[in-house]
Formats: C-alpha cells, structure tokens, sequence
C-alpha cells in the first residue's frame, strides 16, 4: 500500500527566503501524524504545497501513490482539508455551504443531507445549521470547515491547526471524531504548536523548523525519553537566557 502521504524534495521560496528547503517526508496510512514546529518553520507552506493550494518551487507530493500536481482530480478526491485561516462561503447557513460542498465533491444529495446532519450532531452545531456562516463564531467556524472536509468521506485529512479558537469541550468532541475516523482507517495529518495536544493525540509526528525536518517517526521516536516539549527544545535549539534582561519588568512601578 503507498504512503498516505509522501512529499519528495519541496522546495518554496519567498524572495531570498527559503520557506521550506528541500522537504522529505512520508505518513503510513492509518496514523495520527502531527507536524509540529514554532512560528514560522513553514508548517503551513508545507501543507499548502501537499494539498495543491501552492505550487512548490520544486518537488511534488503523492496522496495515496497520487501525484497532487500531475494528477489533482485523483489525490485531490481522496482527501479533504482544513486550510488556515479557512475561507468559506459564509453567506450560506451551515447545512446550505454542506450542500454545496457536497455536490462539489460528487456527493448524492440524500447522502450530503444525511451525513450534514450526522456533522453538525457531532460537532456541536445542530442548532445552528440554518445560521449564515458570517454569524459563526470562530471556533464554529473552525468546526463547519471541518465537516467540510469530512462531507466526502475522504481517505487523508489535511488539517492545519485545527484546534485553534475551538473551547475544551468542541476540542474534545473534534478529538473523539479524529480518533474514530484513524480507527476506521484513515489517515490524519495536523498541524499544531501545542506539544501536549500532539502528544497526547498523534502516534506519529515531525518537528521541523526553517523549512528542513528535525526528527520524524513514531511518538516515542522523536521523544528519545524525554518529553515532547523538552524534546522539540532541543531539536530547535532553544536556550533561555532572560538573566539580566528585561529588568525594568522586575522593578516596582511606585
């Protein structure tokens, strides 16, 4: 069985700035996979580069053996995405931007109308499936663009800080849905700068930062026998050096 998803030398500049360098990376189908690293360690061009929203300056990316560039129609139709900073057609009600979401991606109406209800049961909007998008907060904003992504039963999920914005109790909801949707065999790539999310949600991660990959593989891979956090500490290179700065912080203000 191919990778669910394999990226082969991406490369994405910015002007002088290499965004991305040069990126290797495959995730076995059925894994949570998290992609982790701090602002601006490309997280998001990666991602970008691997669902079709950007083109790389050089490389490719495969979904299920699936070339995304050379062959969009297939890769593009067995995964669904959640991008940052998700645009949406918010002057439609939830069930409405369902409907349509669906009928993009080939979906039969009466299936599209009995899997939107199971998605807004599940994510808690139920009640808000006939609101326009426009009046959804930001974390239901965050959970409609999930059941999106979720609307065509897709085989890969491409989810870029999907928890962001969404309160402890929708997160955990969103959790439970990933984690069944990993049992029943799919596959989960999610970006995140929150180490105990991903520690405590992936069996599979990367740490990368400038663009290149620290460390890949299992959980207990990338740990070494240390925490996550004191792990990705190290791989990024980070020492704490606040001693004699920011002083005035310390003095009383009277």
């Amino acid at each position: 069985m191919p990778a669910a998803l394999s990226l082969v030398g991406l490369h994405k500049s910015f002007g002088a700035k290499h965004a991305v360098a040069d990126l290797n990376l495959e995730v076995e189908a059925g894994r949570m996979f998290g992609l982790v690293g701090p602002n601006g360690a490309g997280k998001t061009t990666t991602l970008s580069m691997a669902t079709g929203l950007l083109r790389p300056d050089s490389g490719t990316a495969y979904v299920l053996g699936h070339d995304v560039w050379s062959d969009p129609a297939s890769a593009k139709a067995l995964m669904g995405v959640l991008p940052d900073g998700v645009r949406l057609f918010d002057r439609l009600t939830g069930k409405e931007l369902l409907r349509y979401i669906g009928l993009l991606r080939r979906v039969p109406p009466d299936t599209i109308a009995s899997r939107s209800a199971d998605l807004l049961d599940a994510l808690g909007l139920a009640q808000d499936g006939d609101t326009l998008v426009v009046e959804y907060s930001a974390g239901m904003t965050k959970k409609i663009g999930l059941a999106c992504a979720l609307i065509h039963a897709p085989r890969l999920l491409i989810l870029d800080e999907p928890f962001e914005a969404v309160d402890p109790v929708s997160g955990e909801g969103i959790r439970e849905i990933l984690r069944s949707y990993v049992k029943g065999g799919g596959t989960v790539v999610l970006s995140s700068h929150v180490m105990e999310l991903v520690e405590n949600l992936c069996d599979s991660l990367a740490v990368i930062a400038q663009g290149r990959v620290l460390a890949a593989g299992t959980l207990d891979q990338v740990r070494a026998g240390s925490s996550l956090q004191q792990r990705f500490l190290e791989l990024v290179g980070f020492r704490a050096n606040t001693e004699g700065t920011l002083a005035w912080l310390q003095s009383s203000s009277s």
